[in-house]
Protein backbone atom coordinates (compact mmCIF):
# COMPACT_ATOMS: atom_id res chain seq x y z
CA UNK A 1 0.00 0.00 0.00
CA UNK A 2 1.08 3.71 -1.22
CA UNK A 3 1.72 5.62 1.91
CA UNK A 4 -0.16 9.12 2.56
CA UNK A 5 2.24 11.16 1.12
CA UNK A 6 0.06 14.71 1.77
CA UNK A 7 -2.90 16.66 0.36
CA UNK A 8 -2.27 18.63 -2.74
CA UNK A 9 -4.30 21.51 -4.58
CA UNK A 10 -3.43 21.64 -8.51
CA UNK A 11 -5.46 24.43 -10.26
CA UNK A 12 -5.34 23.42 -13.79
CA UNK A 13 -5.05 20.12 -13.13
CA UNK A 14 -6.96 19.11 -15.96
CA UNK A 15 -4.75 20.29 -18.58
CA UNK A 16 -1.25 18.78 -19.71
CA UNK A 17 0.98 19.39 -17.29
CA UNK A 18 -1.89 19.56 -14.58
CA UNK A 19 -3.06 16.25 -15.71
CA UNK A 20 0.80 14.40 -15.67
CA UNK A 21 1.38 16.11 -12.03
CA UNK A 22 -1.81 14.51 -10.62
CA UNK A 23 -1.01 11.17 -12.29
CA UNK A 24 2.51 11.32 -10.29
CA UNK A 25 1.29 12.41 -7.01
CA UNK A 26 -1.10 9.75 -6.66
CA UNK A 27 1.22 6.83 -7.79
CA UNK A 28 3.21 8.56 -4.75
CA UNK A 29 0.20 8.61 -2.59
CA UNK A 30 -0.66 12.20 -2.38
CA UNK A 31 -4.38 13.22 -2.04
CA UNK A 32 -5.06 15.30 -5.02
CA UNK A 33 -8.00 17.97 -5.16
CA UNK A 34 -7.86 19.49 -8.95
CA UNK A 35 -10.13 22.72 -9.35
CA UNK A 36 -9.95 23.49 -13.23
CA UNK A 37 -13.09 25.16 -15.09
CA UNK A 38 -12.15 23.46 -18.55
CA UNK A 39 -11.82 26.20 -20.77
CA UNK A 40 -8.31 24.59 -21.76
CA UNK A 41 -7.83 21.74 -20.00
CA UNK A 42 -10.33 18.16 -20.64
CA UNK A 43 -11.66 15.89 -18.51
CA UNK A 44 -10.38 13.21 -20.78
CA UNK A 45 -7.31 14.13 -19.48
CA UNK A 46 -7.81 12.71 -15.97
CA UNK A 47 -10.86 10.52 -16.78
CA UNK A 48 -8.53 7.57 -15.15
CA UNK A 49 -8.51 8.99 -11.85
CA UNK A 50 -11.79 10.48 -11.33
CA UNK A 51 -13.34 6.98 -9.38
CA UNK A 52 -9.53 7.20 -7.22
CA UNK A 53 -9.98 7.44 -3.81
CA UNK A 54 -7.66 9.81 -3.23
CA UNK A 55 -8.45 12.35 -5.97
CA UNK A 56 -11.38 14.52 -6.22
CA UNK A 57 -12.29 17.29 -9.02
CA UNK A 58 -14.01 20.57 -8.23
CA UNK A 59 -15.48 22.11 -11.38
CA UNK A 60 -14.50 25.53 -10.74
CA UNK A 61 -12.99 28.80 -11.62
CA UNK A 62 -9.61 29.57 -10.03
CA UNK A 63 -10.56 33.30 -9.63
CA UNK A 64 -13.20 32.32 -6.78
CA UNK A 65 -12.67 31.37 -3.41
CA UNK A 66 -12.27 27.60 -2.61
CA UNK A 67 -12.64 25.87 0.86
CA UNK A 68 -9.92 23.69 1.26
CA UNK A 69 -7.02 22.34 3.43
CA UNK A 70 -3.84 20.93 2.86
CA UNK A 71 -0.43 20.98 2.17
CA UNK A 72 1.23 21.94 -1.09
CA UNK A 73 -0.52 24.20 -4.16
CA UNK A 74 0.24 23.55 -7.53
CA UNK A 75 -1.32 26.67 -9.27
CA UNK A 76 -0.72 25.98 -12.61
CA UNK A 77 -4.36 27.24 -14.39
CA UNK A 78 -3.76 29.94 -17.00
CA UNK A 79 -4.44 29.43 -20.64
CA UNK A 80 -0.69 28.45 -22.02
CA UNK A 81 -0.62 28.38 -25.55
CA UNK A 82 -0.81 31.26 -28.09
CA UNK A 83 -3.93 29.99 -29.38
CA UNK A 84 -5.52 30.16 -26.22
CA UNK A 85 -4.76 33.07 -24.64
CA UNK A 86 -4.67 34.89 -27.82
CA UNK A 87 -8.55 33.85 -27.77
CA UNK A 88 -9.29 34.81 -24.07
CA UNK A 89 -6.92 38.10 -23.35
CA UNK A 90 -8.68 39.47 -20.33
CA UNK A 91 -9.36 36.10 -19.09
CA UNK A 92 -5.58 35.02 -19.49
CA UNK A 93 -4.55 38.21 -17.81
CA UNK A 94 -7.53 38.25 -14.94
CA UNK A 95 -6.90 33.93 -14.05
CA UNK A 96 -3.02 35.12 -13.50
CA UNK A 97 -4.17 38.39 -11.06
CA UNK A 98 -7.31 37.31 -8.76
CA UNK A 99 -6.66 33.66 -9.94
CA UNK A 100 -2.88 34.18 -8.18
CA UNK A 101 -4.30 35.84 -5.26
CA UNK A 102 -7.23 33.81 -4.93
CA UNK A 103 -4.12 30.87 -4.34
CA UNK A 104 -2.38 33.05 -2.05
CA UNK A 105 -4.77 33.90 0.39
CA UNK A 106 -5.75 30.55 0.61
CA UNK A 107 -2.36 29.35 1.00
CA UNK A 108 -2.04 32.16 3.47
CA UNK A 109 -5.03 30.96 5.45
CA UNK A 110 -3.81 27.13 5.33
CA UNK A 111 -0.16 27.71 5.68
CA UNK A 112 0.21 25.29 2.67
CA UNK A 113 3.06 25.87 0.22
CA UNK A 114 2.31 27.29 -3.22
CA UNK A 115 4.21 26.78 -5.95
CA UNK A 116 3.75 29.24 -8.78
CA UNK A 117 4.03 27.60 -12.66
CA UNK A 118 5.32 31.21 -14.59
CA UNK A 119 7.21 30.27 -17.90
CA UNK A 120 10.00 31.63 -19.74
CA UNK A 121 7.45 34.11 -21.39
CA UNK A 122 8.36 36.42 -18.81
CA UNK A 123 11.85 36.41 -19.94
CA UNK A 124 10.22 38.12 -23.55
CA UNK A 125 12.63 38.12 -26.48
CA UNK A 126 15.39 37.95 -24.58
CA UNK A 127 19.01 40.16 -24.83
CA UNK A 128 20.90 37.80 -22.10
CA UNK A 129 21.41 34.00 -23.84
CA UNK A 130 21.13 31.52 -22.07
CA UNK A 131 18.63 32.87 -19.90
CA UNK A 132 18.64 33.22 -15.75
CA UNK A 133 16.79 33.51 -13.03
CA UNK A 134 18.74 37.49 -12.41
CA UNK A 135 17.44 38.46 -15.73
CA UNK A 136 14.94 40.87 -15.77
CA UNK A 137 13.60 40.06 -19.24
CA UNK A 138 12.77 42.60 -22.25
CA UNK A 139 8.60 42.40 -22.95
CA UNK A 140 6.46 44.42 -24.64
CA UNK A 141 3.31 45.40 -22.57
CA UNK A 142 0.88 46.06 -25.22
CA UNK A 143 2.19 43.27 -27.92
CA UNK A 144 0.30 40.28 -29.07
CA UNK A 145 1.83 38.47 -26.41
CA UNK A 146 1.31 40.62 -23.59
CA UNK A 147 -1.57 39.20 -21.79
CA UNK A 148 0.19 36.03 -20.78
CA UNK A 149 3.81 37.73 -20.59
CA UNK A 150 2.09 40.49 -18.24
CA UNK A 151 -0.25 38.31 -16.29
CA UNK A 152 2.68 35.45 -15.57
CA UNK A 153 5.10 38.48 -14.59
CA UNK A 154 2.49 40.07 -12.29
CA UNK A 155 1.65 36.41 -10.95
CA UNK A 156 4.97 36.61 -9.62
CA UNK A 157 4.87 40.04 -8.56
CA UNK A 158 2.29 38.91 -6.29
CA UNK A 159 4.46 36.37 -5.34
CA UNK A 160 6.93 38.28 -4.04
CA UNK A 161 4.90 40.44 -2.47
CA UNK A 162 2.94 38.01 -0.71
CA UNK A 163 6.22 36.30 0.85
CA UNK A 164 7.56 39.44 1.84
CA UNK A 165 4.13 40.84 3.03
CA UNK A 166 2.35 37.72 4.82
CA UNK A 167 5.02 34.99 4.94
CA UNK A 168 3.26 33.01 2.70
CA UNK A 169 5.89 30.02 1.75
CA UNK A 170 5.57 30.57 -1.87
CA UNK A 171 8.29 29.65 -4.97
CA UNK A 172 8.00 30.52 -8.77
CA UNK A 173 8.79 27.86 -11.67
CA UNK A 174 9.52 29.12 -14.65
CA UNK A 175 8.48 27.01 -16.97
CA UNK A 176 10.26 26.63 -20.54
CA UNK A 177 8.89 25.33 -23.40
CA UNK A 178 7.34 21.23 -22.35
CA UNK A 179 5.93 18.92 -24.80
CA UNK A 180 4.75 15.37 -24.83
CA UNK A 181 1.21 13.37 -24.37
CA UNK A 182 -2.26 15.07 -23.91
CA UNK A 183 -1.06 18.32 -25.00
CA UNK A 184 -4.24 19.59 -27.37
CA UNK A 185 -4.00 19.00 -31.28
CA UNK A 186 -4.73 22.48 -31.72
CA UNK A 187 -2.47 23.97 -28.67
CA UNK A 188 -0.20 26.02 -31.95
CA UNK A 189 3.14 25.03 -30.02
CA UNK A 190 5.77 23.36 -31.98
CA UNK A 191 6.14 19.79 -31.63
CA UNK A 192 2.54 19.10 -31.04
CA UNK A 193 1.52 21.80 -34.31
CA UNK A 194 4.60 19.09 -36.57
CA UNK A 195 3.00 16.00 -34.88
CA UNK A 196 -0.53 16.62 -36.16
CA UNK A 197 0.47 18.11 -39.73
CA UNK A 198 2.15 14.43 -39.93
CA UNK A 199 -0.61 12.78 -38.78
CA UNK A 200 -2.82 14.47 -41.39
CA UNK A 201 -0.40 14.33 -44.00
CA UNK A 202 -0.25 18.34 -44.22
CA UNK A 203 3.43 20.09 -45.08
CA UNK A 204 5.06 21.31 -41.93
CA UNK A 205 4.90 25.48 -41.37
CA UNK A 206 7.83 27.43 -40.49
CA UNK A 207 6.87 30.80 -39.31
CA UNK A 208 10.13 32.98 -40.94
CA UNK A 209 13.57 31.22 -41.66
CA UNK A 210 12.98 28.38 -39.15
CA UNK A 211 16.34 29.23 -37.32
CA UNK A 212 14.79 30.79 -33.76
CA UNK A 213 15.89 28.23 -31.12
CA UNK A 214 13.30 26.47 -28.72
CA UNK A 215 15.04 24.33 -26.14
CA UNK A 216 12.52 21.06 -25.34
CA UNK A 217 11.85 19.67 -21.58
CA UNK A 218 9.46 16.38 -22.04
CA UNK A 219 6.81 16.50 -19.48
CA UNK A 220 8.05 13.61 -17.41
CA UNK A 221 10.74 15.55 -16.54
CA UNK A 222 9.13 18.98 -15.84
CA UNK A 223 6.63 17.25 -13.47
CA UNK A 224 9.53 15.46 -11.81
CA UNK A 225 10.98 19.39 -11.38
CA UNK A 226 7.48 20.65 -10.20
CA UNK A 227 7.43 18.28 -7.50
CA UNK A 228 11.38 18.74 -6.54
CA UNK A 229 10.21 22.42 -6.07
CA UNK A 230 7.33 21.77 -3.62
CA UNK A 231 9.34 19.34 -1.88
CA UNK A 232 12.41 21.33 -0.88
CA UNK A 233 12.09 23.81 2.07
CA UNK A 234 14.13 27.21 2.33
CA UNK A 235 12.99 28.33 -1.15
CA UNK A 236 10.44 31.01 -0.50
CA UNK A 237 10.66 33.55 -2.67
CA UNK A 238 12.30 31.81 -4.86
CA UNK A 239 11.87 31.53 -9.09
CA UNK A 240 13.68 28.57 -10.41
CA UNK A 241 13.92 28.12 -14.45
CA UNK A 242 12.73 24.49 -15.42
CA UNK A 243 13.91 23.18 -18.75
CA UNK A 244 15.97 21.60 -20.78
CA UNK A 245 19.22 23.45 -22.46
CA UNK A 246 19.22 21.33 -25.16
CA UNK A 247 18.42 24.29 -28.14
CA UNK A 248 17.33 23.07 -31.31
CA UNK A 249 16.28 25.21 -34.30
CA UNK A 250 12.79 25.14 -35.39
CA UNK A 251 14.19 23.56 -38.52
CA UNK A 252 15.81 20.92 -35.91
CA UNK A 253 12.98 20.32 -34.61
CA UNK A 254 10.66 19.64 -37.87
CA UNK A 255 13.50 17.14 -38.58
CA UNK A 256 13.12 15.44 -35.26
CA UNK A 257 9.61 14.64 -35.18
CA UNK A 258 9.79 13.59 -38.64
CA UNK A 259 12.63 11.07 -37.98
CA UNK A 260 10.66 10.43 -34.61
CA UNK A 261 7.30 9.59 -36.79
CA UNK A 262 9.01 7.52 -39.96
CA UNK A 263 7.55 10.15 -42.09
CA UNK A 264 8.05 13.41 -43.99
CA UNK A 265 6.55 16.09 -45.27
CA UNK A 266 7.21 19.39 -47.28
CA UNK A 267 8.20 22.66 -45.61
CA UNK A 268 6.20 25.69 -46.11
CA UNK A 269 7.77 29.32 -44.77
CA UNK A 270 5.31 31.97 -43.80
CA UNK A 271 6.12 34.81 -42.28
CA UNK A 272 7.36 35.60 -39.48
CA UNK A 273 4.76 35.08 -36.11
CA UNK A 274 4.41 38.58 -34.30
CA UNK A 275 6.40 38.55 -31.02
CA UNK A 276 8.01 35.26 -31.54
CA UNK A 277 11.02 34.66 -29.21
CA UNK A 278 14.25 34.31 -31.24
CA UNK A 279 16.08 32.45 -29.01
CA UNK A 280 15.18 30.21 -25.76
CA UNK A 281 16.93 28.31 -23.68
CA UNK A 282 17.29 28.18 -20.14
CA UNK A 283 20.31 28.26 -17.55
CA UNK A 284 18.85 25.78 -15.00
CA UNK A 285 22.50 26.51 -12.59
CA UNK A 286 20.22 27.24 -10.23
CA UNK A 287 17.57 24.33 -10.65
CA UNK A 288 20.63 21.71 -9.79
CA UNK A 289 22.03 23.93 -7.37
CA UNK A 290 19.09 24.06 -5.33
CA UNK A 291 16.92 21.23 -6.44
CA UNK A 292 19.41 18.72 -7.40
CA UNK A 293 17.31 18.29 -10.68
CA UNK A 294 18.12 18.04 -14.56
CA UNK A 295 16.34 16.42 -17.74
CA UNK A 296 16.83 13.03 -18.14
CA UNK A 297 14.91 12.44 -21.44
CA UNK A 298 16.45 12.88 -24.78
CA UNK A 299 14.54 14.94 -27.02
CA UNK A 300 14.90 11.74 -29.86
CA UNK A 301 13.13 9.26 -27.04
CA UNK A 302 10.85 12.24 -25.52
CA UNK A 303 9.40 12.90 -29.59
CA UNK A 304 9.35 9.03 -29.91
CA UNK A 305 6.79 8.56 -27.02
CA UNK A 306 4.89 11.92 -27.74
CA UNK A 307 4.58 10.25 -31.67
CA UNK A 308 3.35 6.86 -30.05
CA UNK A 309 1.09 8.34 -28.21
CA UNK A 310 -0.84 10.92 -30.62
CA UNK A 311 -0.93 8.10 -33.13
CA UNK A 312 -2.93 6.18 -30.83
CA UNK A 313 -5.10 8.57 -29.55
CA UNK A 314 -6.20 11.06 -31.39
CA UNK A 315 -8.54 10.97 -34.07
CA UNK A 316 -7.67 12.83 -37.44
CA UNK A 317 -10.64 13.01 -40.31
Amino acid sequence: MVADAGRALITGGAGFIGSHLCDALIAAGWHVTVLDDLSTGHRANIASLLSHPRFTFVHRDVRTPVAWTGDVIFHLASPASPAAYTRARVETLTTNAHGTLQMLELARRTGARLVLASTSEVYGDPEVHPQHETYPGRVDPTGPRSCYDEGKRYAEALVAAAVHEWGVDARVARIFNTYGPRMRPDDGRVVVTFVTALLEGRPLRIFGDGLQTRSLCYIDDMVRGLIRLAEVPGLAGEAINLGNPDERTVLQIAEAVQRAAGRSARLVYLPPQPGDPQRRRPDITKARRLLGWSPEVPLEDGLRRTWQWYEAHVAIS
